[in-house]
């Protein structure tokens, strides 16, 4: 559901992972329409490494 919003909306997945700054600073990147793909690609990238951050923490909070 998240790549989903990382697509159409990508100032909207940082605010669902914790980094409203990032959010503000997206939303702004993203009013333009030269700004919307760097966005979109930002927000995804941002996705994943908090995806690999919580699997981590899994792995280690197992132990």
């Amino acid at each position: 559901m998240r790549l989903i919003i990382a697509l159409l909306l990508p100032w909207l997945t940082f605010f669902t992972i914790g980094r409203p700054i990032a959010g503000i600073i997206c939303l702004i990147l993203q009013l333009t329409l030269i700004g919307w793909l760097p966005a979109t690609i930002w927000a995804v990238y941002a996705l994943s490494q908090y995806k690999t951050d919580k699997k981590i923490e899994k792995a280690l909070g197992s132990r």
